[in-house]
């Protein structure tokens, strides 16, 4: 049923977007669009020498299954690496399109989600906060690596 989708907890997590906003100088953002609905995501993050999510900020513009998401993602992401954000998206988007189990872990809240596997044109909007997430780190690693590719090149000079 579609109230199942919109459940109590569903629209708690909507009502409480953690990390919120825009960072002052991200070192890596992604904008993750969903064509069907329309919903956007805008992530910016910062990684600490580890590569894991040091600072984190989330510009969502998304249905309230876009936003439930977010909100698990926002709660939970400080401290993560690309490789644990990667898994629980693969882990999420498995949930949802392939009847996998739900995601567990620091972002087990995800199994709220779990009725969206139903309705296909939902599934979009749901992955778009970790798709978005994925690859700002992605890109935020990028930049550590050429970073710290100069600083060794120009110690050994």
């Amino acid at each position: 049923m579609i109230d199942d989708l919109y459940s109590a907890r569903v629209l708690a997590l909507v009502a409480d977007m953690p990390r919120a906003g825009r960072l002052a100088a991200p070192q890596g953002s992604a904008e993750k669009v969903a064509k069907l609905c329309g919903s956007r995501i805008i992530v910016d993050v910062t990684l600490d020498e580890q590569g894991r999510v040091a600072d984190y900020a989330q510009d969502v513009k998304a249905c309230a299954l876009g936003q439930a998401t977010a909100a698990v993602l926002g709660a939970h992401v400080l401290g993560t690496d690309l490789a644990e954000l990667t898994l629980t998206r693969d882990a999420l988007r498995a949930m949802l399109k392939a009847n996998g189990p739900v995601p567990t872990g620091r972002f087990s809240e995800l199994s709220v989600l779990e009725p969206v596997k139903d309705y296909p044109a939902r599934h979009a909007s749901t992955l778009l906060a970790f798709e978005a997430a994925v690859e700002a780190v992605q890109a935020a690693s990028n930049v550590r690596d050429v970073t710290k590719t100069r600083t060794s090149s120009a110690g050994a000079a």
